[in-house]
């Protein structure tokens, strides 16, 4: 295939359903009790809101949304950190805009430039680091957030920053990591994942040897998975073929992106910068020991987290918003009491209705609104 309408094909779509159909039917536990399989990258989840793909797996599948979306999981005191930054005099605040309308304990982002910071939504953060050399009488703090997917840009503007002498550049970094997250959700005791979707865009930088821990000591499996619909349709009947046989390995279905051995080049530039927390707080999943990355002391000049003084306080969500038991895919986004009421795109009380690739706002987007109970 070389052309994006092959791998939305329709009738290869019906050809794989039937395949996975007949199946799952030769599975005997699924027919007790669904197969539950977890997309781990909110990419995935927007996938199968947009197509449709849920309603037309069999009911022996049961797709649980996870934790892949990193605005998703911001926690409130984070939101407010960046606020508290944004406020002192002479900042610049840049952010990606997806970013802007989370919600803090007292304001977002986006509330906060109303009031009149200067807060900038940015591409890259080498469009913030271009920002900083524009501005030199002004600080401008660049908002790094996201998974491995979006770790090497940010350690490459610092390394250029360093390179280039732009001593008005900071970062505070909320960047997260993918391997113990997916490890505290298979420790969780209410949940039971027979196999992973595993993130495509993150293991175009990290490869697949950092996942086989999940076959060899948790004995699940996992299959990187691309993000067309015929993606994830072939990426659920690869683990189906591994359900029905006892096997748990991990496989790639994105060759076409995923190398085996990852980005050394992304890798490398990770490692220089950046290295992990002891712990960092997820919204919805509590703390996950190294989890995060923080900037390494030989760039500690850049780090905002140690140039501001942050308020740095762990808040709780309302407790009407119940973002915390979706993401563990307790529930689903409609079962949420404030799903579509109190809590919309429009007007989100919790982070999974900001992000496009939040499950509530997937759902809200694409879902079927009449479902949901009045």
């Amino acid at each position: 295939m070389k052309f994006v309408d092959e791998f939305r094909d329709p009738q290869m779509a019906k050809a794989l359903l039937a395949q996975i159909h007949a199946l799952v039917k030769e599975i005997p536990r699924a027919q007790h009790k669904p197969l539950q399989i977890m997309e781990v990258c909110g990419g995935h989840t927007h996938s199968i809101f947009r197509y449709g793909l849920e309603q037309l797996l069999p009911r022996e599948i049961e797709l649980i949304h996870g934790p892949g979306c990193p605005v998703c999981v911001l926690p409130m005191g984070r939101v407010d950190d960046c606020v508290a930054i944004a406020e002192q005099p002479d900042v610049i605040f840049t952010t990606f805009g997806d970013a802007m309308r989370v919600p803090g304990s007292k304001k977002s982002l986006q509330q906060a430039k109303a009031e009149g910071c200067d807060i900038r939504m940015v591409y890259s953060p080498m469009d913030a680091l271009a920002l900083a050399k524009r501005n030199p009488d002004k600080t401008v703090v660049f908002f790094g957030l996201g998974f491995e997917t979006t770790m090497p840009s940010t350690a490459l503007t610092l390394q250029q920053a360093r390179a280039q002498g732009v001593d008005n550049f900071q970062l505070f970094c909320n960047h997260i990591t993918i391997i113990p997250t997916i490890k505290a959700i298979l420790d969780s005791p209410d949940m039971y994942i027979d196999g992973f979707l595993g993130p495509g865009h993150v293991s175009m930088v990290i490869g697949q040897k950092p996942y086989e821990f999940i076959s060899a000591h948790y004995q699940r499996p996992l299959v990187v998975a691309g993000f067309e619909p015929l993606d994830v349709l072939q990426s659920i009947h690869m683990l189906l073929l591994q359900i029905r046989e006892g096997e748990a390995r991990i496989e790639n279905q994105y060759t076409r992106i995923v190398p085996e051995g990852g980005n050394h080049q992304a890798l490398k530039a990770v490692s220089e910068v950046f290295e992990l927390r002891e712990f960092f707080e997820w919204r919805g999943l509590g703390s996950i020991d190294h989890s995060g990355v923080r900037i390494r002391e030989s760039y500690a000049q850049f780090d905002a987290e140690r140039q501001f003084v942050l308020p740095n306080l762990k808040i709780a969500d309302p407790k009407s918003c119940q973002c915390g038991e979706v993401l563990k895919g307790v529930i689903k986004p409609q079962q949420c009491k404030v799903f579509g009421k109190q809590c919309s795109p429009e007007t989100p009380l919790g982070a999974l209705m900001v992000s496009t690739e939040g499950a509530c706002s997937a759902y809200y987007s694409y879902g079927r609104i009449d479902a949901v109970a009045v």
